[in-house]
């Protein structure tokens, strides 16, 4: 039976820092203040609900507000947190809208940690990381997982290889058409008593350069899979690749809260 939060008009959903605790207060930052209370124009007794990627989901009633800062006050939480697919994604910055976009989807399909990784076609080598963390706390705002993906610092292609854990696989998809089948691996995987966490690399618009495959070839963790008989963007390999591991390997066996709880209009 799905509760709605009927005696509360809620006006956003928002990421906050702050340890969260049934009748404690705690207050946005002046950008989400200004959000709330400018954009949504939000009042007193208005609804906000709040996450912190560690205490759940609550929702909060808006006290005290201002010109410029408003002040919640936590009612009662909503969800308790879970855990979520143990995925990475790096991936070559591509343009900066493509980046953007790859940021927004891949934190929607659950991923856990991004890395950008300069690969030698790469065509951008700079990268904003703040501009990165604040799309991916947007996204995950609007689609209602309980945590933010990690943004990690931007690394060359030999020092992500070097850093990378040797217990967490990594699958990279390969247009030359000499990988497994993605399918096959991630099946593979499923069935076994140990689900290794995993992650995915995706190469520049340019492709990888020969010697980077030469590379990747010789590294035990690495598996080098097809996303079928098409050339993708480096975009859309990403969100199908992420895609196909959420639907095999991960949590899309689990319904949206609509079912399990509450509901509320959220912002989009």
């Amino acid at each position: 039976m799905i509760r709605v939060m009927s005696e509360i008009k809620t006006k956003a959903r928002l990421f906050i820092e702050h340890d969260l605790t049934q009748g404690a207060t705690v207050a946005p930052s002046p950008d989400q203040a200004h959000y709330l209370l400018k954009v949504m124009r939000a009042v007193n007794g208005d609804g906000v609900v709040v996450f912190n990627g560690r205490d759940g989901e609550w929702q909060c009633q808006i006290e005290e507000a201002a010109r410029k800062k408003c002040t919640l006050r936590i009612k009662e939480q909503l969800r308790t947190q879970t855990s979520e697919p143990d995925l990475w994604l790096a991936f070559a910055p591509l343009k900066k809208s493509n980046t953007d976009f790859v940021i927004e989807k891949a934190t929607e399909l659950g991923v856990s940690r991004l890395i950008p990784v300069f690969t030698e076609h790469t065509n951008t080598t700079r990268v904003k990381l703040t501009r990165l963390s604040a799309i991916a706390t947007e996204a995950a705002e609007q689609c209602d997982r309980l945590s933010v993906p990690e943004i990690g610092e931007a690394v060359e292609f030999n020092k992500l290889l070097e850093g990378w854990p040797n217990e967490r696989t990594l699958l990279v998809p390969d247009e030359t058409g000499a990988g497994k089948s993605l399918r096959g691996v991630l099946e593979e995987t499923a069935q076994g008593e140990y689900i290794r966490p995993h992650g995915f690399l995706i190469g520049p618009e340019g492709g990888f350069a020969p010697s980077e495959l030469d590379a990747l070839g010789n590294l035990h963790f690495v598996t080098r899979v097809g996303l079928g008989p098409r050339i993708l963007r480096a975009e859309t390999a990403a969100l199908a690749a992420l895609s196909c591991f959420q639907a095999i390997t991960g949590d899309w066996e689990l319904k949206p809260r609509f079912n399990n709880g509450y509901f509320f209009n959220a912002r989009r």
